[in-house]
């Protein structure tokens, strides 16, 4: 019995999550309410609270799932093979993109992006941790390579982070569409050019 319960309670978690980010897509964080995630699910709240204890934990859960989503596109791109460089600009694009598609031209998801960073910024921080640690890991192999000339690999890993806020960050994305500034490209030529080795530049 404790081995069916054992996979039961994962599973109902990630049915909760599911169903949540379906309503916040839908509806809105703010009008969303635990009673409108059961009766979807056709369970009671208190079942419900079983596995979150709050609707600030569910909307917790439903940001990692995102954002991890993001991290793993990131790291199956930083352990590919081929030029550091190549690879560090398919990164950073990446998450520019899955940003751009996930949160910018969704006024629903913005919001629950909105109330992430005011309620939740330990969850916005843990990502940037991770993604920057995912930077610098790309950057770490090349400055071994030669291909970079990098004496600071944490530094020079938050330091990309920085520069491509604007490209990172969901509000800023949204804020920045029609605002003069450099390009994505522009940003990563430029990133690129910093990091690259004093031989090959």
């Amino acid at each position: 019995m404790a081995l069916i319960s054992d996979h039961i309670e994962p599973d109902t978690r990630e049915r909760i999550l599911v169903v949540a980010e379906r309503l916040f897509r839908e509806i809105g964080y703010q009008k969303t309410t635990v009673a409108d995630i059961a009766k979807m699910l056709r369970m009671s709240p208190a079942n419900v609270y079983r596995f979150f204890d709050s609707k600030k934990a569910i909307h917790e859960g439903v940001a990692r799932a995102l954002m991890g989503e993001v991290e793993t596109a990131a790291e199956a791109i930083a352990t590919a093979r081929g030029p550091a460089a190549f690879r560090l600009r398919e990164l950073v694009t990446t998450i520019h993109r899955m940003n751009s598609e996930r949160y910018v031209g969704d006024s629903k998801l913005h919001e629950m992006v909105e109330i992430a960073m005011e309620e939740s910024w330990e969850v916005c921080l843990a990502h940037m941790h991770r993604l920057t640690e995912t930077i610098g890991a790309v950057i770490a192999e090349g400055a071994a390579s030669g291909e970079f000339e990098v004496h600071d690999v944490p530094q020079a890993a938050m330091c990309t982070c920085t520069a491509m806020m604007r490209f990172f960050h969901p509000q800023m994305i949204a804020e920045a569409v029609n605002k003069p500034g450099p390009s994505l490209d522009q940003m990563v030529d430029f990133i690129l050019a910093g990091l690259a080795s004093r031989q090959k530049a």
